[in-house]
């Protein structure tokens, strides 16, 4: 845990096509965290759309953030644009290099590897992009949130929020992080179970890993250059 009067600048990647909730979901907790400042970065100030079109708009460039003491990284679709960007790239290998805690959502944790940041971690991710994490390194664990020292990932989407509890914690200790949730109302009761590749009924996992067969194969083909790149030899692989 950090001392409470030690001030916290925390920041979160911006870039078009992430999943808004991957960002917006840590969000509702991170900037509840006491002592802190919390801003979101991207290339440049324009608003950026989110995978399904909701417009956001960072506070600040990548060139004007300050060393951050927690560096946030959401994924989604437009991730991939991102893999082979030396300046994003170079940002959060920077940032990460300085910062308490990284703190990767969904495909957020492919950025991280393809900045060479996930060698022999362990780590998780979407259910689509899981197979990719040895690509990076990592060590892939199956599990909704993934602590490895400084390092905490969630494996995608909603996930973000129980990491961001789970950060809020490590940071700030465990009553603050139940009083954020208290005011989050966060206590989720889904009607379905059907939340995970294990628990989804086999008809309604095959229509989506259908629907994001186009991207997972292109998410491939990247993996497989930046392995090369980093030197990492890895086995052919199916998300299936």
């Amino acid at each position: 845990m950090i001392p409470h009067d030690t001030h916290l600048n925390i920041g979160s990647l911006l870039f078009e096509g992430i999943d808004q909730i991957d960002l917006t979901g840590p969000f509702e907790v991170l900037s509840r965290i006491p002592n802190s400042t919390y801003r979101i970065y991207a290339k440049t100030m324009a608003p950026v759309r989110d995978v399904k079109g909701l417009w956001l708009t960072p506070n600040a460039t990548l060139a004007e953030a300050p060393p951050l003491d927690v560096l946030h990284v959401p994924g989604g679709f437009g991730q991939e644009a991102l893999m082979e960007d030396s300046e994003v790239l170079g940002w959060i290998r920077r940032q990460a290099g300085g910062a308490c805690s990284i703190f990767s959502v969904c495909t957020g944790a492919l950025l991280c590897g393809a900045a060479g940041l996930l060698k022999e971690r362990r780590a998780t991710t979407h259910w689509s992009a899981f197979h990719l994490l040895p690509f990076f390194g990592a060590i892939p664990v199956n599990e909704r949130v993934v602590v490895d020292g400084a390092w905490i990932s969630a494996a995608g989407v909603t996930a973000g929020i129980d990491g961001a509890l789970r950060l809020a914690a490590e940071l700030r200790g465990d009553e603050a992080a139940q009083a954020i949730q208290l005011h989050m109302v966060y206590a989720p009761e889904p009607p379905f179970n059907s939340g995970t590749p294990e628990t989804a009924p086999a008809a309604i996992l095959e229509a989506a890993r259908r629907s994001v067969r186009g991207v997972t194969a292109q998410r491939e083909q990247t993996a497989r250059r930046i392995a090369a790149k980093l030197g990492i030899a890895v086995p052919a692989l199916s998300a299936e």
